[in-house]
């Protein structure tokens, strides 16, 4: 284990490692098979967010506000999962586990940026839903195309800049017990936990990140829905009440699977003993699996979004056509 030292003004020994080593899924036996499926989950994903990203750009009933989320949302996925996925593969499948010290944290800081950057694009959607169906008559002025790229633009910067003091704050410790990460990627509190000095701001940051970016976008987006049933309930006509219900089906159900495992698995670890091989299998799961549902259950459960895919088609078989009429001729 190789080791870069330096004294500080107190005479201290500051020990920062050359590299880190993963053990993460070391000892999991017929993990082999794990590495397949996650291949097959990370295609899946690539070919299901593309296609999402797709046919917002092509099709021209979806260039609107809501859809700007919902290809951020697609584009967050996807750019999260090739993040992760691909790093776990050649790590473990190729046995690539030493990790530079420097590259350990900027792995960290883009799994992290990327995952919050899904969270808080779910909690714009129920902004966006909010609007639609509390204030109707307004939405159109409220929700434009610009307020969401400016929304965007800004939970960009938030997440980047909150990530790069939350990662930077590690630079400080001095990872002197071990090199060793008990984890599938450089995770924040394996890595916190290698340090032998006051690591107290570092666990507080850790605390103030569980507590703002995981619980409370869930916790804002259940007061919005219960905001949006008050207005259902207001709502005279059946066919309208199922019409908006139907318009939020999706967003519900993206919320279940993005949150529920997430904080399932956070509470379990603080409450229960659980194996670590089982840790790190629920919270690899945790991570890959909604971003491939996401764009499945959008495209299965949206009417706009399916409606465009026919219409696509349908002008695809009509192009094709005329070219065949063409060449013919």
């Amino acid at each position: 284990m190789s080791f870069i030292q330096s004294n500080s003004s107190a005479n201290v020994t500051f020990v920062r490692p050359a590299t880190f080593f993963l053990n993460g899924f070391s000892n999991v036996p017929h993990v082999k098979y794990y590495y397949a499926f996650l291949s097959l989950v990370y295609v899946v994903t690539i070919l299901g967010n593309s296609f999402i990203m797709c046919i917002i750009y092509l099709a021209r009933r979806l260039h609107t506000a809501k859809y700007v989320v919902v290809f951020h949302l697609a584009f967050s996925d996807l750019c999260g999962s090739s993040t992760l996925i691909p790093n776990i593969i050649d790590t473990f499948l190729f046995e690539h586990q030493d990790i530079s010290y420097e590259v350990c944290f900027v792995n960290m800081f883009f799994v992290y940026h990327f995952m919050n950057l899904q969270s808080l694009t779910l909690l714009v959607l129920a902004y966006d839903r909010l609007i639609a169906i509390c204030f109707p008559l307004r939405y159109h002025a409220i929700v434009t195309k610009t307020a969401m790229f400016l929304i965007i633009g800004f939970i960009w910067i938030f997440s980047g800049t909150y990530f790069s003091v939350h990662v930077g704050l590690l630079n400080r410790l001095s990872m002197c017990s071990s090199n060793v990460v008990n984890s599938y990627f450089c995770d924040y509190g394996p890595v916190c936990r290698l340090a032998c000095n006051d690591n107290s701001i570092n666990l507080l940051m850790g605390k103030i990140c569980f507590a703002f970016l995981i619980c409370m976008p869930p916790i804002l987006i259940i007061i919005s829905y219960f905001c949006i049933s008050l207005a259902l309930l207001k709502i005279a006509h059946g066919v309208d009440r199922n019409k908006a219900i139907k318009t939020c089906t999706s967003h519900l159900i993206l919320v279940a699977v993005f949150y529920l495992p997430l904080l399932i698995n956070n509470i379990a670890a603080a409450t229960t003993p659980i194996h670590p091989n089982s840790r790190l299998i629920n919270n690899s799961l945790t991570q890959i699996i909604p971003p491939m549902l996401n764009p499945i259950i959008y495209t299965l459960k949206t009417d706009e979004v399916m409606q465009s895919i026919k219409e696509l088609c349908k002008r695809s078989k009509v192009n094709t056509s005329q070219e065949r009429n063409i060449k013919l001729n």
